[in-house]
């Protein structure tokens, strides 16, 4: 018995001759229907269930789940992953959801139905005649995941890649007629643990099905065959080296020649092409035929501007004919480490990368065709994209392919994420696991250009520095094709000292504890590091779930955590604000993720990051930190094309101090620009253009900057504006343009000198006193300074920025909201310009105030400034509300008032437009509120608070006994 490490050469093989009109003699499609058995007790080798029928059907490929096959998860459900906040099988108010038949996860998509353990599937086969003799291949693109196969009684092996076909030869001298294939498929992670929360594996992305998917055949080879090639082209001297690895099954010594034909991917299939040819003889099982082959001098180069695209053809002569060839599709460059950066083909790289967490709902699986790739690939790079890092999960060979045609750049990981319950470098079975794996994929897809990097995982931990040393030593002197580094890591992980390049946390996240600005950078947290440094896991912003998402969950995941959501916000009487709390909050998160791109972009030595995400991810807690759902579709509040204006080859820069500004300032910008395209722009034409908010031109000029060289350093010129012009409050934005790529950036600008309000006829106060009492009783107006006072909200914390991944998976750590709410048409904010949402004017009246809890106020009460908790508990909360108590008139704000009395500043300004509001004849609340409901807001008691009902360790999982 023999098992394959499959090179793609199988797969591509079977993708081409799938599409033809005229299938290959040699090949049997195994698709169809199955027999199927499950074998939840392990009896069914014992019981030797391979020489029986099975009780009943499915189709493949396809998982349990698509079949209809599997339980209907329940409480006691055995998950694969980590359940950080417990929460949900204790907390009274979420007992509802916890009723058997209809259970709503909150912690992660819900499966239709779940299994893990053994499952059984079998076929009948026909050998032809024509096989007869004939050595014969069993692949099984994507099993998941552990698999063991019987051809009729006899067994041939077991397998367990997560990440490369299965590829087993079948006994020798099989017999043409009826057979049957018997393959047993395990999904468990009890022999090795690549860790719950892999995403090759876990219930918190794909799920951990069972089954299997792409493509499955039987391929009768000759006599002497084709078991590999590997391409290694050689830019420099315009060559491709050639590895052919030659399968020799007669026993005796063979001789024949390999001829090697190369031409671009895309010739006219008319034109002449050169071959060159080789003479062999093999006289063991395997031998490999080195070559070289001249490419000739206008070689075609491949990269994300232009993925040109070679095809080799290695054709196997012997015995007078051809009787073997394989295809491999190939390009030429070089992707290396150079003076502390990357470059492709002797150009600098920066790489605007996101993480693929191997998230496909439909199917629980990813895709297997090159189609649903391109997709993908192009939804990256329509946003500025050119670079994906698979997350502790290898994509199918499809992958790879598209990206190869597309141009993007690729860092796939060896199907681990050795923690929580694994490590790596311990002796346990994943340590040769992951070295083996590696192998396995190298020698899968190592002929693709797109992957160009390569990590072995996700944050292990253990003595895997040591561990992984060697392999990486080992692997940088055998393929020099693509970069190595350990593992994708965060600050407090050591590094492997062998890394070529790192992936990293470090140069990450927004000062805004202190003002916002466009100046500020990452280099101190990179200065010491001399190689290529990516920023690892970048953004993590969150925003409000999207309900009308629920209806796309058609397939084998529902969306039910969303649907927990949607009911616990209808509950707390907010149903009719959902869409407006997911607008607000998500311009509140591409806010952020815009100043955390640019200032990728402003950091010297610094070569790139990778977002975590661009899409969704539905576990974990529910994170819900993309600007794409998890089907890489936009959700409403920002467009692929927007995020290509601050994240793409060329993006201009502006650097600018502060946001807010005061009439009788200067506004003196510089900018710059970053451009990393295919060559230096030349002749290029860049200029600015300063807007009100009604789309009035204040401003407008151009740079004299002409050529632009690739890089982070090039300044186009200075900004300067008499801010004095500005008579009014007012949002301006400043957009700039190199060639056809613009950039904008909104601030504010507000009078240094106010005109003077009386303010006689209200009554400020930073205590609900007896003389505010009174004032409202008999009729007047008092404005209620809330700030520092507030006990009902206090727990909640709020900064500028929005919740972090999410508050489930790490335990309520703050912040708890995301953005603000805000009733921007009314007159409140007459004459203090704003949206409907956080943004930098705000950063000063927000960041770190108190919030107002205000559950016991009317259920249709509705706030001026209400900020958005996190979607967990969908409090109800308030920063500046107003309403009618007694007879009079009270406007109740948390917000910062330090600032309001200081000229120029936002504070002051809002204070302004409040106190002009209230002074007006539209003072006029609509809302009613006895005194006591708002004196409640600031007694000293004891009050319910977020109970987790869990430990304070980050690792521990669901208790044994489940409360219901």
């Amino acid at each position: 018995m023999r098992i394959y490490y499959p090179s793609c050469l199988y797969v591509l093989y079977l993708l081409l001759f799938g599409a033809c009109n005229h299938p290959d003699p040699r090949v049997i499609d195994l698709q169809g229907k199955w027999q199927f058995h499950i074998d939840s007790q392990d009896v069914g080798i014992a019981e030797e269930w391979y020489l029986t029928e099975f009780p009943e059907e499915v189709k493949l490929p396809g998982s349990m789940k698509e079949n209809g096959k599997g339980e209907i998860p329940t409480l006691e459900t055995k998950w694969t992953g980590s359940i950080y906040d417990s929460s949900f099988f204790f907390n009274p108010a979420l007992e509802k959801y916890r009723q058997k038949g209809d259970i709503k996860f909150p912690f992660w998509l819900t499966p239709n139905l779940y299994y893990k353990g053994a499952a059984w599937y079998r076929k009948q086969v026909v050998v032809p005649q024509s096989w007869e003799d004939s050595p014969i291949l069993l692949s099984l693109e994507r099993p998941h995941w552990q698999t063991d196969v019987w051809f009729d009684d006899q067994y041939v092996g077991s397998q367990n890649s997560l990440s490369v076909a299965h590829v087993f030869e079948l006994p020798a001298n099989i017999r043409p007629g009826v057979h049957f294939i018997s393959v047993r498929v395990d999904n468990r992670l009890d022999k090795i643990s690549v860790g719950p929360d892999s995403h090759s594996v876990s219930d918190h992305t794909q799920g951990n099905w069972n089954g299997i998917v792409g493509q499955m055949s039987l391929r009768a080879l000759p006599e002497i065959s084709i078991a590999d090639v590997q391409v290694f082209p050689d830019r420099q001297n315009k060559i491709v080296r050639v590895k052919t690895k030659i399968k020799n099954s007669t026993g005796t010594t063979q001789k024949g020649k390999l001829q090697f034909t190369v031409y671009p991917k895309d010739l006219d299939s008319t034109q002449d092409k050169k071959s060159l040819e080789i003479d062999f003889s093999v006289s063991n099982d395997y031998q490999v035929v080195e070559a070289e082959y001249s490419l000739g001098e206008d070689v075609l180069l491949w990269d994300e501007f232009n993925p040109n695209l070679y095809e080799l053809k290695v054709t196997l002569n012997a015995k007078e004919s051809a009787i073997d060839f394989q295809n491999v599709i190939f390009g030429v460059r070089d992707f290396t480490v150079s003076n502390g950066g990357f470059s492709i083909n002797d150009r600098p790289v920066f790489l605007r990368g996101t993480v693929e967490c191997n998230t496909f709902p439909l199917t629980g699986y990813p895709p297997t065709d090159v189609q649903s790739w391109e997709r993908i690939f192009k939804i990256c790079k329509e946003s500025g994209l050119n670079h994906m890092r698979f997350h502790s999960h290898c994509p199918p060979e499809a992958a790879f392919i598209a990206a190869d045609k597309i141009g993007f750049y690729l860092q796939p990981e060896a199907a681990t994420w050795p923690n929580h319950s694994s490590s790596l470098g311990d002796g346990r079975p994943v340590d040769q696991y992951v070295l083996d794996e590696t192998e396995r994929i190298f020698k899968a897809y190592g002929n693709h250009p797109s992957f160009v990097m390569w990590a072995y995982g996700n944050e292990p931990r253990g003595n895997y520095v040591q561990f992984l040393d060697q392999s990486l030593k080992e692997w940088k002197q055998k393929d020099k094709r693509r970069v190595y580094t350990g593992a994708s890591i965060g600050m407090s992980w050591s590094i492997i000292p062998e890394s070529e390049y790192l992936v990293r946390s470090g140069p990450r996240g927004l000062p805004f504890k202190k003002r916002p600005n466009s100046i500020f950078d990452y280099y101190e947290k990179i200065k010491d590091e001399t190689r290529p440094y990516v920023t690892h896991e970048m953004g993590q912003w969150c925003v409000f779930p999207n309900f009308k998402e629920i209806a796309k969950y058609t397939g084998v995941y529902k969306a039910k955590n969303f649907e927990l959501f949607q009911e616990e916000l209808s509950r707390n009487h907010m149903a009719n604000q959902a869409e407006d709390f997911l607008m607000a909050s998500g311009k509140l998160q591409a806010l952020c993720y815009k100043a955390e791109i640019e200032a990728c972009f402003r950091t010297p030595g610094l070569d790139g990051f990778q977002l975590l995400g661009l899409n969704d991810f539905p576990g974990q807690g529910t994170a819900l930190v993309g600007m794409l759902d998890v089907f890489w579709d936009e959700k409403g509040y920002i467009t692929k094309e927007k995020i290509s204006h601050f994240c793409n080859q060329t993006v201009p820069l502006s650097i600018m101090d502060k946001f807010v500004f005061s009439n009788n300032e200067a506004f003196n910008v510089k900018v710059k620009v970053a451009h990393f395209g295919a060559q230096p722009l030349v002749d290029a034409s860049s200029g600015y253009s300063i807007f009100n908010q009604h789309g009035d031109t204040l401003d407008t000029g151009f740079f004299n900057q002409p050529n632009i060289p690739i890089g982070n350093e090039t300044v186009l010129g200075e900004i300067g504006y008499d801010l004095s012009k500005v008579k009014t409050a007012t949002k301006c934005k400043l957009e700039v343009f190199v060639n056809n790529y613009t950039n904008s950036w909104d601030f504010w600008v507000y009078p240094e000198k106010l005109p003077q309000i009386k303010h006689d006829s209200i009554y400020y106060t930073n205590k609900l006193d007896d003389q505010a009492r009174m004032i409202l009783e008999n009729g007047g107006k008092v404005f209620l300074d809330a700030s520092g006072e507030i006990e009902n909200g206090k727990d909640v914390k709020a900064y500028f920025t929005p919740v972090f991944w999410n508050t489930s998976w790490f335990k309520m750590r703050p912040p708890h909201t995301l953005g603000i709410l805000v009733e921007n048409d009314h007159p409140a904010f007459a004459d203090f310009p704003t949206d409907f949402h956080s943004d930098y004017q705000w950063w000063e009246i927000l960041n770190g105030q108190q919030v107002i809890n205000i559950d016991a106020f009317p259920v249709d009460f509705k706030p001026l400034v209400q900020p958005i908790d996190t979607w967990f508990l969908n409090r109800r909360l308030a920063q500046l509300f107003e309403a009618r108590v007694g007879n009079g008139k009270l406007m109740v704000s948390s917000l910062n008032h330090e600032n309001m009395k200081e000229a120029g500043s936002a504070s002051a300004q809002l204070l302004y437009s409040i106190s002009k509001y209230m002074n007006s004849d539209q003072f006029k609340p609509v809302s009613k509120l006895d005194y006591e409901v708002v004196h409640e807001l600031f007694e000293k008691k004891e009050r319910e608070t977020v109970n987790l009902y869990t430990r304070s360790g980050p690792d521990e999982l669901k208790p044994d006994k489940v409360k219901k």
